[in-house]
């Protein structure tokens, strides 16, 4: 399975563009992690680029992402990639063992509460967050309070990362690819 086939599979599925942009972010993440740990950065692309595809028909626990695997299968996704979007859902009780399964688990959340930084700078640009305001932002529990903090925090440690050491990591992910999630900022005043 490629990009290609994986980008296939998520059009078919996702139409909400905040849901697309929040997995091309876990993508983004996923591959400059996998470089990192000398890893394949297709595949790890891929599992970031899929592990929501589902959300639109299953939104809930009960469903999400354990109704969406016999789809992935039917569509030729290896059972890798499968076996780890399972896993970064804590509810499923998959258990994450592999560093790609830890890494997504950690990427996961964590780009939600970066994008939302981003969108309350006056420039809305991804390029203008520093990890000084994100810390700032992290401590203000009503600033994007869907965003579960403990998770991150969780996931950072099951990743064996310094937290704020994987926020920056993100964050430059997420820089890199800006104009993909809709974060290059706008030159026009409010």
């Amino acid at each position: 399975m490629n990009r290609a086939q994986g980008l296939a599979i998520l059009q078919e599925f996702v139409q909400n563009i905040n849901l697309q942009r929040h997995m091309f972010a876990v993508e983004a993440a996923m591959q400059d992690y996998a470089r990192d740990y000398g890893e394949d950065p297709e595949v790890w692309g891929l599992v970031g680029l899929l592990h929501d595809f589902d959300w639109e028909i299953h939104p809930s626990e009960e469903q999400h992402p354990q109704s969406g695997a016999p789809l992935l299968r039917e569509r030729g996704v290896p059972e890798e990639i499968v076996h780890c979007i399972l896993s970064h859902a804590d509810h499923t009780g998959v258990p994450r063992v592999t560093l790609m399964e830890r890494a997504l688990y950690a990427c996961d959340e964590l780009t939600g509460l970066i994008a939302a930084v981003a969108l309350v700078r006056p420039s809305r640009s991804i390029h203008d967050v520093k990890l000084r305001s994100i810390k700032k932002k992290w401590k203000d529990a009503r600033f994007a309070a869907a965003v579960n903090r403990d998770e991150i925090e969780r996931g950072a440690s099951e990743l064996d990362v310094d937290l704020w050491e994987h926020v920056e990591h993100v964050l430059r992910s997420m820089q890199r690819i800006a104009p993909q999630l809709g974060l290059e900022g706008s030159t026009e005043q409010a």
